[in-house]
């Protein structure tokens, strides 16, 4: 399935047809290799993506590229974005580009959805991926670490089978969707919870903290996550969820033109892992620093 094509417009195909005039004439070796040498680094409208997009944007400027900014994106826009050419790259997920811009069924092996959305994303000549990071931003369960060892639960097969000791912090729809708890009973047989109560997402953590719950849907990157005596991520022993590996998307022409990128970028997607991803997303939304400032001491400290 192809991503939605956009029509240009007739001022931006006047401007290039007049840049493609102007082609021929004069020397323009000095604008070509300085075009070649500014990328566009995009980002979507949440943490994670701010401080992975301004990891990139830093190690390109550290090896001589100028780089602008084009961040804070709905999820729902940047994949016109860079195929309209806005952005050259950005950081998207695996899971996200397999079921949502793509519309394919669903895979749960991390390289068999790599390599379909690279297939995916190649097919019309326009984007491309590059390799993607260990660090996984999927769906979850989130429990008390105390309570998992005091019930030695350490997977959702576990959770299922002491489900009647567990008061379950929930957010609603998560209980009725396909993709939540009636997914996950399909798969791991029915959660007989001792109590399941709605809150607010934004509450979880606080509930869990204030002993009113013991476990919670949670995304496995979440900051809250960093504090491992407080919380404990349940493993997807039955790889139910499919993975939403970090994965760059780039621009086919910007990586022609720079296939540099593809060493600097994949260098640093190596490094990012869940736990690193934790961390970062702690540092912002927890402990108020400027995603700005903790990307650039993260850099700092692998380059």
């Amino acid at each position: 399935m192809k991503m939605k094509k956009f029509i240009v417009s007739g001022f931006a195909a006047l401007a290039l047809v007049t840049l493609a005039a102007c082609g021929g004439s004069g020397n323009t070796t000095g604008n070509s290799e300085e075009a070649a040498k500014s990328i566009k680094v995009g980002s979507k409208d949440f943490t994670e993506s701010l401080v992975v997009s301004e990891i990139y944007a830093n190690a390109l400027e550290d090896n001589g590229y100028t780089v602008e900014r084009v961040q804070n994106i709905a999820s729902s826009v940047i994949p016109q974005s860079i195929e309209n050419g806005e952005v050259d790259i950005y950081p998207e997920y695996t899971g996200t580009a397999l079921l949502s811009i793509f519309e394919l069924p669903l895979e749960t092996n991390p390289d068999k959805v790599y390599e379909t959305v690279k297939k995916a994303y190649e097919e019309d000549g326009v984007l491309t991926v590059l390799d993607y990071a260990p660090g996984n931003d999927g769906q979850g369960i989130a429990i008390k670490t105390s309570v998992a060892q005091e019930y030695g639960i350490s997977t959702i097969s576990d959770l299922q089978a002491n489900a009647e000791k567990i008061r379950f912090a929930s957010q609603g729809e998560f209980d009725e969707r396909a993709d939540g708890l009636k997914g996950l009973a399909e798969s791991y047989g029915e959660f007989n919870f001792e109590s399941s109560t709605v809150y607010d997402n934004s509450l979880k953590y606080q509930v869990l903290k204030n002993d009113e719950a013991d476990a919670t849907p949670a995304y496995t990157t979440e900051g809250q996550l960093f504090d491992k005596e407080e919380f404990t991520v349940l493993e997807d022993d039955k790889q139910f969820w499919p993975p939403y590996n970090l994965v760059p998307v780039v621009r086919q022409a910007a990586l022609e033109a720079n296939p540099e990128i593809a060493e600097i970028i994949n260098a640093i997607d190596k490094n990012l892992d869940t736990d690193t991803l934790i961390e970062l997303n702690a540092k912002v939304d927890l402990e108020g620093e400027d995603y700005e400032k903790v990307a650039q001491d993260y850099y700092q400290s692998i380059k």
